[in-house]
């Protein structure tokens, strides 16, 4: 019931509706860019449009907007991340997390009518109307929305260029055929594989590759490895934009559990390629990325790069 009161928000009439103003966004991004330049994507591309579209998607203000990006990375890491010092730390930044979305909540809760964004969703849902009384279940929601719509899109953008300037044959079929680029997302997607894993409860007996599972276990799901699944993927390991079963990937998830915002990161991914194939000849690749710490999200902290114009 409660993915039941925010699925709108990335329902395709919603979606038509923000894809103007994302590409509005894409474009003075990477307008503002230094060509000929080496710079670090991940700071200038990849945080800054997740962020945007997250404070869209909130209502957050957005003058305040890279505080989602922070909650996120201490939501996700511990003392031994760099991220936070202490678990204190971490508690107590999660908590200012809490008080300030419950001050938006208060404040969209005393609208009469609720507003197109994830807070008012909650905040006037029936089923979700009363979790302000609840705190760390609101929490918990607030970090499952911040976290899905940060770290999976945000190191997909990145992934995707790293992925073309590993398999320079790939960047070259895009340029030929720009139209590929709707593919290419979701084979980036699937070689990136932003979230590696997810831990489910059985729920019933099973036997599965010939190993009894049985209702209660603790099961440990690897996207990552489903991704390079040979049987389902040819040359799996490698980057193939028109692969035709590209969308048959994991990380999204899948059945009751699956990603509910997966079209608004296929949609900025797509956007972003769109234009930059309208703007440059390559974003290249020009030093060592730096991943995160971590066995979680398979991501990038830093990936330096220069744009060539066409």
């Amino acid at each position: 019931m409660q993915r039941k009161a925010v699925a709108p928000v990335a329902g395709p009439r919603n979606l038509a509706a923000l894809e103007p103003e994302i590409r509005q966004r894409v474009c003075r991004i990477l307008d503002a860019l230094p060509v000929g330049e080496t710079f670090d994507w991940v700071d200038r591309v990849s945080i800054e449009l997740t962020t945007q579209m997250l404070a869209t998607l909130f209502d957050f203000p957005f003058e305040e907007r890279f505080k989602l990006t922070r909650w996120s990375d201490v939501a996700t890491n511990g003392p031994d991340s760099g991220i936070v010092e202490t678990m204190e730390q971490r508690r107590d930044e999660l908590i200012q997390c809490l008080t300030r979305f419950t001050e938006l909540w208060h404040e969209r809760a005393a609208r009469p009518e609720p507003g197109n964004d994830l807070i008012s969703m909650l905040a006037h849902g029936e089923s979700t109307r009363d979790m302000i009384d609840r705190p760390m279940e609101y929490l918990g929601n607030l970090m499952l929305l911040i976290v899905g719509g940060n770290d999976t899109t945000r190191n997909s953008i990145s992934g995707g260029v790293l992925a073309l300037n590993r398999y320079p044959d790939q960047y070259e079929k895009l340029r030929r055929n720009p139209a590929l680029v709707p593919n290419m997302v979701a084979e980036i997607i699937r070689w990136q594989t932003p979230l590696t894993h997810m831990r489910r409860t059985a729920l019933v007996d099973a036997e599965l590759g010939g190993k009894t599972i049985r209702a209660g276990d603790k099961v440990v799901m690897w996207y990552l490895s489903g991704n390079r699944d040979e049987s389902v993927f040819e040359n799996a390991d490698d980057l193939v934009i028109d692969r035709p079963n590209a969308r048959s990937h994991m990380s999204f998830g899948f059945g009751i559990h699956r990603c509910m915002g997966n079209r608004v990161g296929e949609m900025q991914l797509r956007i972003l390629w769109e234009e930059i194939m309208k703007r440059f000849h390559k974003v290249e690749v020009v030093g060592e990325p730096v991943r995160t710490r971590h066995v979680f999200i398979r991501g990038f902290t830093e990936l330096p790069v220069r744009l060539i114009p066409r």
